[in-house]
């Protein structure tokens, strides 16, 4: 499995979030509006300023980012979004969603990855991963693939540990050479 990179995973998505959000509520000073983010996603002159993935999260999820229910998304509950997700994590759904739009910065082999072994990450079983789930399972699978090599591998050249006695160069080195070093020159 590829190496994932926890926490620069993660953030890129509160980040993307953040910035989009920054970007929208800058638009309408009355407050980020349901009708706001759909109008923003289809004017040509926002569009190219406005990350599509994120703006189409906030607009999928606004009744539930929206808390007190005003019809607005305030920046306060947009920090505590990212909060939340910072500190609890990401659900696979909320992984899928954010990749399924498109552009949320992760390749498609990482997301597969991430999905594939979501229930391994998720130490805690809580159906969440977080940044320090994803970076133990990294380590957990490495220290695993140092391990499986090591167990599978055996010596194919044994001239390397004894040295090769074809050799008639007195310099001829093997790891038992040093051992032997001063018992040879008498």
């Amino acid at each position: 499995m590829a190496n994932l990179n926890g926490n620069s995973l993660l953030t890129g998505i509160y980040a993307g979030l953040s910035n989009t959000y920054s970007y929208l509520a800058s638009q309408y000073p009355n407050g980020l509006t349901l009708d706001n983010i759909t109008e923003a996603r289809a004017d040509s002159t926002k569009s190219p300023y406005i990350n599509q993935t994120f703006a189409s999260y906030l607009q999928s999820n606004f009744n539930s980012i929206d808390k007190d229910n005003d019809g607005i998304i305030s920046s306060e509950e947009m920090q505590n979004l990212t909060n939340r997700m910072s500190s609890q994590g990401l659900t696979r759904e909320e992984l899928t969603q954010m990749y399924a739009s498109g552009a949320s910065g992760l390749s498609a082999d990482t997301i597969n990855n991430i999905l594939e072994h979501f229930d391994e990450m998720d130490a805690n079983h809580d159906g969440r991963i977080t940044s320090a789930e994803i970076t133990a399972y990294n380590v957990d699978s490495s220290k695993q693939e140092k391990m499986d090599e090591f167990a599978n591998r055996r010596a194919t050249d044994m001239s390397v540990f004894y040295g090769s006695e074809s050799s008639s160069d007195s310099d001829s080195y093997s790891i038992l050479s040093y051992r032997y070093k001063n018992s040879s020159s008498s």
